[in-house]
Order: C-alpha cells, then structure tokens, then sequence
C-alpha cells in the first residue's frame, strides 16, 4: 500500500509531454508506462485540462495492382502529361514568337491569338484575323465587328463548335451529361 509520503509527483514538464504524447495519439498505457505516472492520473488530468487527441487519418488502402505496379503506372501517366506540356510549351512559345498559328492545339488557338494581338501588335492581330477569317473557328475568335471576344467566350465558343471531340476528349460518351458543352 502506498504511503502519503511515497506518493509519485511529476513535474509539470514531464505532464506536458504526456499531454504532448497523447495528442499525437500514443495510448494512455504506453505514456503511463514510460512516464511513470498513475493511469487513473493520467485519465483525470486528460478530462480536466480539456486534453484532445487528433484523429488519425486512414492510411491510404493499397491499389489492387499493388504499390510497385501502381507506382509504374503512375510514373508513366507523369511522363506522359510532362511530355505533352512541353511539347504544347514548343507549340505557344513558336506561335508567340511570331511564328505560324497553324500547328497550336485547337483549344489554345483563342488564347494565343489573343495574346499575339495584345503582345505583337496591331499588325500581326489583323494578319492573323485575315488568314483565318475562312476557318470555321474563325467566328469563336472574333466578333462581327472584328474584335477579339473575351478568353472565356472563345473558349466556350470553340467547345461548343467542337462538341463531339471536346467531348472525346474528356470522356463523355454519347447520351451523358447531353448539357455540356
């Protein structure tokens, strides 16, 4: 039986790293234990100074083709978009160097013929307006008057003159989502 005199007092510092150990989600036991503190102690403190455990997330449930496999792919997905970005990247910067607009992507044709006209000058955004004035997306680029729409209402314009290869290309199949674009 413990006497009042061999009764255990810990510091102050020592209940702040139970505290501590406990808020990162260490069992009451494993802290009582390594600490030398009474349980029942420990539990009293907990509820009277408001003490609060994060919650763990779930770790992440391994992929059914496995870590290894599942790295591979993704690995593979990342050199494939890496890829595309700087090939796009040689496509623009061709383009924004004055350079043909024939070989930019055809949903990047709005941006960089907006930004040629706002970066190249007035000369080169009416040469460009003259030599695509017979493409369909001509009129997704430009408005009546020969202005060039703001970026999102050519964007919106070209999917829209592009329904089925937008669409393709995002991964709708036919009779899905009928709305969009």
């Amino acid at each position: 039986m413990t006497r009042w005199n061999d009764a255990k007092i810990r510091s102050g510092d020592t209940w702040d790293e139970v505290r501590r150990g406990w808020e990162a989600g260490e069992t009451a036991a494993s802290l009582a234990r390594r600490y030398d503190v009474g349980l029942a102690n420990l539990w009293r403190r907990r509820a009277s100074e408001g003490w609060e455990q994060r919650s763990k997330a779930d770790p992440a449930p391994e992929p059914l083709e496995g870590w290894d496999r599942y790295a591979e792919r993704q690995r593979d997905l990342f050199e494939g978009r890496l890829a595309a970005a700087r090939e796009l990247a040689q496509d623009l910067m061709k383009a924004m160097q004055g350079g043909p607009v024939d070989e930019a992507p055809l949903w990047h044709l709005g941006f960089l013929l907006t930004w040629r006209a706002e970066n190249l000058g007035p000369e080169v955004a009416a040469a460009d307006r003259e030599r695509a004035k017979d493409q369909p997306w001509a009129e997704a680029v430009w408005d009546e008057a020969g202005r060039l729409r703001r970026p999102a209402a050519q964007d919106m314009a070209m999917m829209r003159l592009h329904r089925a290869t937008w669409r393709e290309e995002v991964g709708l199949p036919e009779g899905a989502a009928e709305w969009a674009p």
